[in-house]
Formats: structure tokens, C-alpha cells, sequence
């Protein structure tokens, strides 16, 4: 299977547009269930592609099946917001086996088409599975009680569920607005969970992206939004160490809702606060966080931002310089939350300092377009706020292979 899906990765833009032609042909009653635009259809297939080949570089691994079938479990569970059917997942798998092979050539075999059709069938009988047994709604209806703007490209959004809406202090959530029908993007959520169940949103605006363009410049109280279950791994670990919290943008986020479950059950070890920003303008969140450090003596708050008049990528080298100044990393946890650029040049810099890999602490989101060098240094380490996210896996569990 994976020498077959080798050949296919080489022309998985041609395999990925096939399958989904010859899914909407056959079955054009499904088409209706995708984004109407473009470009939003570009990232959807490149999703299904990162998910395929995500499943396939672990379907071999003895050791990795306990992760990947609970992982299907959670994909099932989660693409119901998608009005996602039983009789949907027979039609995909008609169109992925044909885009297979169309696309693999005289690697496609009798041999290798039985065993692509059993795999596909393990996958579609999980997602099942976890579809029919999951006692959570398809979606939660929130209404948007508030919307903050800061400049341009940034909103905070309270939303008010219509039903209660479990979470944890760290995860995000996927959103869809009429606005923008069938899209769904996730957001981080910014406060720990409230007596009154209101949660706050914090959308950083993505140029060109139709969904965070709205929710942050269109939006007002009043309006519904749709969202689907909590995800992601950054949650607060307990334990007698020191911290370092490390945020870029509006993954202080995340940062500030662990902030908020500590204000509340101090912790024993210091925390540093690192907030990185592209321009003081950019420090939506301020006046917070210097409450937070006058009012706790156990929280230090260091801000970088580019020196006046200087280019917003030499606030990665004060983000270094004031990292190094840090000591005793090996001996901390530390939580990283920003743009996917952002978390492995910083995650690379910290194990430098000597910061074990196993605790450092950020939602496994894959940094594309950024390169690596000699030694598997990654490149381009001021490219975290110049581009727009490359479109990524949706895990709804936040859970990772270990």
C-alpha cells in the first residue's frame, strides 16, 4: 500500500482534483456538502490529502494502531458537522479507489486494489463507529454577544452556547458562519471556562481567508454561529517545575486561558510570560496582562516587539536574545502558541537552549512551506507573521502519536 501511495504522492495534485471530480460526477447530490468557492475547495483537498497520507504512515505501525483508531473515532465523530452519511462514505471510497487508480499506474494491481478497498473499509468502519456512538450534538449553536476589533486583522468574539459547550483551558474550536456556508476553520478560545458559559474567540484575520475576514470585519451581536467539539493538547500540565508561557499573535489565546486557570489555583513554581507581537499596536491584550502581573507575584511578563522604526522580523532576535537570558531550560515545561512557523522555529531555538522535546508543550500543527537546512534546522525563522497558514489535518482530539 505504501509503495503504491509513493507513486501517488507524486502527482497527488492531479489524484486529489480527480478524486474529487469523479466524487461530484457520480454522486452530485454531495457537492452541495463542500465550500462553494475555489479556494476554499483548494484547502479542502489539500486537507483530505494530509489526512490520507497522515493515515497511511501509520497504518503499518503495530505500536500507532491504538492511536489511529481512536483518531478515526474522533475524525467520525466530528465530521457529522459535515452532515457527513453513512452512504457518503461508500461514495468516497468508490472515488478515492478510482483516483488511485488513475493515478498509480502499472503499480496498481489486483493485489494492491484488495488491499487499498480492506484498508479504506477499516478507516470508513471507525469513523462510523465513532459517528453512531458519540452522545455530543453534531454542532453547538452560539450566538455572538460581543465583538472586540483591534485595527484591522484582529477580532475577540464572545459567544454565548445555546446548550453547554465542554472544553478545556488551552483547546480551540472549529467555527462555521452562514456567512461563509460549509467553510469551518478553528479558532483558539481565550478565557477559562465561566459560571455563565460564554467563551471568547480570538481570530486573527488571514488575507484572503473568507471566514476570518468576516468573523473579524462583519460579524456583529446577534448573529449565530455554529461550533464543533473542543480540540487540541494545550492544556496545563501540574507539575513542581517552573513555566514558561511563549505566545505570538492570537495564540496568546490559548496562553491567557491557562493564565486564567492558574489565577485561580496559584501555582507553586514562577511563570514567565514571553508575548511576542509584530508591533506594540499588535499587544491587543495589554492592558490584561499587565493586571495579571501587578496582581501575581509568581508571574513575570517580558513583551518582544521590534524596536522603532525597525523591520517586525528582528523581534525574533530579541525573542532569542531574551530567551537565552532564560535559565535553567531543561528543568521547565514550556507552552508554545502562535502560527505554525512560529512554534517550530521557537520549538528548534528551545532545544538549543537545552529545553527537553518532551516538554515543550504546543498543538501539533505542521509547518509547511519552511524548509530545513543542515542538521535539520528549519529556515525562514521570521516568516511566522508574513504568511498566511498553509491548510492542515484537523485533529479533533488534540491526541498525538507518541
Amino acid at each position: 500500500m505504501k509503495s503504491s501511495f509513493a507513486v501517488v504522492e507524486r502527482r497527488a495534485e492531479h489524484a486529489v482534483k480527480y478524486f474529487y471530480s469523479h466524487l461530484f460526477w457520480h454522486n452530485p447530490g454531495i457537492r452541495e456538502l463542500f465550500p462553494a468557492s475555489a479556494e476554499d475547495m483548494e484547502r479542502q483537498r489539500d486537507r483530505l490529502f494530509a489526512a490520507l497520507t497522515h493515515v497511511v504512515a501509520h497504518m503499518d505501525d503495530e505500536g500507532l494502531l491504538p492511536y489511529l483508531h481512536d483518531y478515526l473515532h474522533d475524525l467520525g465523530r466530528d465530521h457529522r458537522k459535515f452532515l457527513a452519511r453513512p452512504e457518503h462514505y461508500a461514495a468516497v471510497g468508490s472515488s478515492l479507489l478510482a483516483a488511485l487508480a488513475r493515478t498509480s499506474g502499472e503499480a496498481w494491481t489486483p493485489g494492491v486494489e484488495k488491499t487499498w478497498s480492506e484498508a479504506y473499509q477499516v478507516v470508513a468502519d471507525a469513523m462510523m463507529e465513532g459517528a453512531a456512538a458519540s452522545e455530543d450534538p453534531p454542532w453547538w449553536d452560539a450566538e455572538i454577544v460581543r465583538h472586540l476589533q483591534y485595527g484591522e486583522d484582529i477580532g475577540v468574539l464572545t459567544l454565548r452556547p445555546h446548550a453547554p459547550f465542554p472544553y478545556l483551558p488551552g483547546q480551540y474550536v472549529s467555527v462555521s458562519s452562514e456567512r461563509v456556508p460549509t467553510t469551518w476553520r478553528t479558532y483558539s478560545i481565550g478565557n477559562a471556562p465561566r459560571p455563565d458559559g460564554t467563551l471568547d474567540l480570538h481570530v486573527s484575520r488571514i488575507e484572503h481567508g473568507r471566514l476570518s475576514t468576516a468573523l473579524v470585519r462583519e460579524a456583529r451581536p446577534g448573529e449565530m454561529l455554529r461550533l464543533g467539539a473542543a480540540g487540541g493538547q494545550l492544556t496545563f500540565r501540574r507539575a513542581d517545575r517552573p513555566v514558561s508561557f511563549i505566545a505570538a499573535g492570537t495564540g496568546w489565546a490559548p496562553i491567557r486561558a491557562m493564565l486564567e486557570e492558574l489565577a485561580g489555583q496559584p501555582p507553586d513554581q514562577d511563570v514567565r510570560l514571553f508575548v511576542v507581537a509584530r508591533d506594540a499596536a499588535h499587544l491587543y491584550d495589554r492592558p490584561l496582562i499587565d493586571e495579571y502581573a501587578a496582581a501575581f507575584g509568581w508571574l513575570g511578563v517580558t513583551y518582544i516587539t521590534p524596536a522603532p522604526g525597525q523591520h517586525r522580523n528582528e523581534a525574533t532576535g530579541r525573542l532569542a536574545t531574551a530567551l537565552g537570558h532564560r535559565a535553567l531550560w531543561p528543568d521547565q515545561d514550556v507552552y508554545l502558541s502562535g502560527p505554525p512557523p512560529f512554534i517550530d522555529e521557537t520549538a528548534y531555538l528551545l532545544r538549543e537552549l537545552g529545553a527537553l522535546p518532551g516538554r515543550i508543550l504546543h498543538d501539533s500543527v505542521p509547518a509547511a512551506g519552511t524548509g530545513h537546512g543542515p542538521n535539520g534546522r528549519p529556515l525562514g525563522f521570521g516568516e511566522w507573521f508574513l504568511s498566511r497558514p498553509a491548510p492542515h489535518w484537523h485533529n479533533p482530539s488534540g491526541r498525538a502519536p507518541r
